[in-house]
């Protein structure tokens, strides 16, 4: 039985992770702003009020992690503000940086005594963060915070990997949530994916940038 944390899980994808996590026996901590009804009645442990883009706020979750020790970090907290050339409203490129690229970083940093020889951190990334794959354009704040965010992991690759821990940037896939308007595949079937990445993402692999459906995609 692993200890799995997992960072914005009140909805979604990560709604699904604490539930898939949980149903195969593995101890989850869900961590959140404020817990939905469904992600409470999953009755796993849950730490609450933490925006991961606030720096006491994530200090308090350090503090009442303690010194519990995790097998699987997931940094899936993130929002997506849609934006046009145009129209660009800066502050709000700003909030999706802080939250999509800095959160994962600040969650990481402070929780870095809490990862052992052995233990794995997945950052759920996205594919419009991939340069060389962008044919389309848009979404500005979005996909700069997502490369961004693809950066910082592989500095954190180099980072961690002496130490025994491996790291993963993880696409989803087009997932049918709030933040996608209802389009693409289900969060069931994406979170199926992520935990399968996650089960494989091995020190050999570290560093890598994956699809949930099991392929490495261009930075």
């Amino acid at each position: 039985m692993a200890t799995i944390l997992i960072t914005g899980c009140n909805r979604g994808i990560g709604l699904q992770l604490v539930s898939q996590f949980s149903e195969r026996g593995d101890s989850v901590i869900g961590v959140c702003r404020s817990p939905s009804d469904e992600l409470s009645a999953l009755g796993t442990r849950l730490i609450t009020g933490i925006d991961v883009a606030d720096g006491d706020s994530v200090a308090k979750l350090a503090k009442e992690l303690g010194d519990t020790p995790l097998d699987v970090l997931v940094n899936n907290a993130g929002i997506l503000i849609d934006d046009q050339f145009g129209s660009i409203n800066y502050d709000d490129m700003v909030r999706q940086y802080q939250v999509n690229t800095l959160g994962p970083l600040r969650v990481i940093e402070a929780l870095r005594d809490n990862l052992g020889e052995g233990s794995k951190v997945a950052i759920v990334s996205s594919r419009v963060g991939s340069i060389a794959d962008n044919g389309s354009g848009n979404h500005y704040g979005y996909r700069a915070s997502k490369t961004a965010v693809n950066q910082i992991g592989m500095n954190l690759m180099h980072q961690l990997k002496p130490y025994g821990v491996a790291i993963a940037l993880l696409h989803p896939g087009l997932v049918a949530t709030e933040m996608t308007g209802g389009r693409g595949i289900s969060p069931q079937d994406s979170a199926a994916g992520l935990v399968a990445r996650i089960d494989e993402l091995s020190l050999e692999n570290t560093g890598s940038f994956w699809h949930a459906e099991g392929y490495e995609l261009p930075w």
